[in-house]
């Protein structure tokens, strides 16, 4: 009974752990935004930050804090400050009950045992105080600001992170595509130089072929396989890194097409969607609330205090007949520094200049850096159809080398130069769909097509 309970359990464990099978692109990225180990940490610094701000916005109302206290002493400072917080002291505590009242004597310089010398005594002590920032010159306001600010920006940062995982997820996609695609096309070579070399034998036995006809053609097998093995590990290697990014096994994919698609790219969206454009000009607001922290130091800051409680020699005894309470309110003005208040607030002044020309260089950079890669994407385009049409023409060529060679008319070296040659132009066509493919995920990672927040 125990056997057949374990292997039903791990039944239905298998699923659990199996891996991925024809995983779409798009199921792909959205197992990476859930599951991806560097998002998740990045969304926890985000949850610190957002935590930060709620703290920061905590210190408006103040504090509130309950103190119970317990003593016990005979030091003669202390008793009888106790007997004054518990409403006990008497004269006795004074030591009039051994002055000499009589007038025979004079009791001023009588030393009181009661007063010099008293019992110990417990002392149990509880507080209620309140703090509060009444007036702060707008600094608590302005650091509630910057930390709100800051949160933000923990969340762009999660935003580019997602944007560059993305980025990785489609090119992994793309790139395993390709590798699949060179594969199909090395196992095509590799069928033909077997019927090649199946020819080679027909043609030595009728004494139209030599042995090193047969020995070339035998080597260039070995090579072509060599190179179907590579691209295999090369393929594993893809799936690999494809695994890490969504923290789950991947087995197969989906087929994409070798070719993305270019984005449509306008300044009004560039500006809004970029962002590293939206930071800059969120430090650029962060510097401005700077600039208002370095004025509240010009400013006086107030502070209120209340405070409630009770003693007694026994904890909580008569709690309402002991209890007392202060209020208060202090103001603070700094008046002189040295200069050093006034330094720093033309430092902010300066800083703010400065990241504000930043943001405008981030705006013209990445303008540039858009058109850029549009160009290059152009440019790597047309090699993509230069290419192309060499291919089908060197596959053409090939074909008739093939036919030829069969007639004698050319040698087993020109048909293996020919295939070389047509393997040459692949091998660069998908280089150059590689290249092509990188620009456009780079460029829609700078539009944030993919890392919205």
């Amino acid at each position: 009974m125990f056997m057949k309970r374990y292997i039903f359990l791990l039944l239905l464990a298998l699923p659990l752990f199996a891996d991925l099978k024809n995983l779409s692109l798009k199921n792909a990225i959205k197992i990476v935004k859930k599951d991806n180990l560097e998002l998740k940490i990045s969304r926890f610094n985000q949850q610190m930050k957002q935590y930060e701000a709620k703290a920061a916005q905590g210190y408006h109302y103040g504090k509130v804090d309950v103190t119970v206290s317990a003593m016990r002493s005979n030091d003669a400072g202390n008793v009888f400050g106790f007997k004054l917080q518990s409403r006990e002291a008497t004269f006795g505590d004074f030591g009039f009950g051994e002055f000499d009242m009589s007038g025979q004597t004079n009791p001023l310089p009588v030393a009181p045992d009661a007063l010099n010398y008293p019992d110990a005594r417990n002392h149990y002590q509880t507080k209620i105080s309140y703090m509060l920032p009444i007036y702060t010159g707008g600094k608590l306001t302005e650091y509630g600001h910057i930390t709100k600010a800051l949160y933000r920006m923990s969340q762009y940062d999660t935003a580019q992170l997602l944007n560059t995982k993305i980025f990785q997820t489609k090119k992994a996609y793309y790139d395993i595509s390709l590798v699949d695609n060179y594969i199909k096309n090395l196992s095509k070579m590799i069928r033909n130089i077997t019927r090649l070399e199946s020819i080679v034998n027909s043609m030595k036995e009728e004494g139209y072929a030599q042995d090193i006809d047969l020995l070339e053609v035998q080597a260039r097998k070995v090579e072509a396989e060599s190179m179907y093995n590579q691209a295999k590990l090369n393929r594993d290697l893809a799936y690999q890194f494809l695994s890490f990014l969504l923290n789950k096994d991947v087995a197969s994919i989906r087929k994409v097409n070798e070719m993305a698609s270019m984005p449509r790219v306008t300044k009004a969206k560039l500006e809004a969607n970029n962002i590293d454009i939206q930071k800059a000009k969120l430090g650029l607001k962060i510097t401005e609330m700077a600039i208002n922290v370095e004025k509240a130091n010009f400013q006086p800051t107030v502070g209120g205090f209340a405070e409630y409680g009770s003693a007694d020699n026994s904890l909580w005894s008569d709690f309402n007949e002991k209890d007392a309470y202060t209020i208060g309110v202090q103001v603070n003005w700094n008046v002189f520094s040295g200069g050093t208040d006034r330094a720093n607030l033309e430092k902010a002044k300066v800083n703010y200049l400065k990241v504000k020309d930043q943001v405008a260089l981030a705006k013209s950079g990445i303008a540039l850096k858009v058109k850029k890669l549009q160009t290059e994407i152009l440019s790597i385009s047309a090699d993509v159809r230069s290419y192309k049409k060499q291919l089908r023409f060197a596959k053409k060529v090939y074909q008739n080398y093939s036919a030829r060679y069969k007639e004698g008319i050319v040698s087993i070296t020109d048909v293996l130069i020919k295939q070389s040659k047509e393997l040459e132009i692949l091998l660069k066509l998908l280089t150059v769909k590689n290249k092509h493919n990188t620009k456009i995920f780079e460029l829609k990672s700078i539009l944030n097509s993919g890392g919205k927040i």
